[in-house]
């Protein structure tokens, strides 16, 4: 083979890789952990990976509910981790973890992973949604894992809508029904602009002497 077309034969060859490499890329753990774009926020520690963190609000900003913790946790050890707690630094908000089955802590499997949020997933309610950060702002979220320790990023906050409204509150409460107005009811002694007081029927004789109506037969009877 001349030196040209072995030239021409390394070149194709590097293409081939190339593509297969960003075709690999494409079809792993970056393209498929939330089914959501991929440059959310990141961090690796030891054996621990946290990809796609983000804090998710409710769709409507003026609904008051619960806010989520969504994430992807890699566990690239040997051994088997939980994820023991998840706090977000700077807030009274508490977070409450739960796995996809069962009671306990969330297990982070050897050489494995957990997604956390999104239906049949663990997830991580923060109960009051208003003390998460406001949407659009950056906020610390720290993971703390039982052997590596804390985890810490920044996450982004925002609403269950669009891409991430499959990873978002899971209990979005209804605003409460209005309750109907009673209508104003007139009562006795009140309708009269005066001040004067009304007399209650039965009990006032033509002379306008109130009579108790039990003895008007009596009266008449004698006379």
């Amino acid at each position: 083979m001349s030196r040209s077309l072995r030239r021409g034969a390394l070149a194709a060859t590097a293409i081939v890789i190339s593509i297969a490499s960003l075709t690999a890329c494409g079809a792993g753990n970056n393209a498929q952990t939330l089914g959501v774009k991929p440059d959310n926020a990141a961090v690796t520690v030891d054996d621990v990976k946290i990809q796609n963190a983000l804090v998710i609000t409710q769709p409507d900003a003026t609904v008051q509910g619960p806010a989520v913790v969504s994430a992807t946790v890699f566990n690239n050890g040997s051994t088997q981790q939980t994820l023991d707690a998840i706090t977000l630094p700077g807030t009274r908000a508490t977070v409450v973890l739960k796995p996809a089955e069962g009671s306990g802590p969330i297990t982070v499997p050897a050489g494995g992973s957990v997604v956390i949020g999104g239906e049949g997933n663990a997830t991580a309610t923060i109960e009051d949604g208003r003390l998460a950060a406001k949407n659009g702002d950056a906020q610390e979220v720290v993971f703390k894992l039982s052997k590596t320790g804390d985890v810490g990023l920044e996450a982004f906050v925002v609403p269950a809508t669009s891409y991430f409204k499959d990873y978002g509150p899971t209990e979005i409460p209804k605003p409460p029904a209005a309750s109907p107005t009673a209508s104003p009811t007139a009562t006795a002694g009140h309708g009269a602009e005066d001040g004067s007081t009304a007399t209650p029927s039965g009990t006032a004789t033509p002379s306008g002497t109130a009579t108790p109506s039990g003895d008007a037969s009596h009266s008449s009877a004698g006379h």
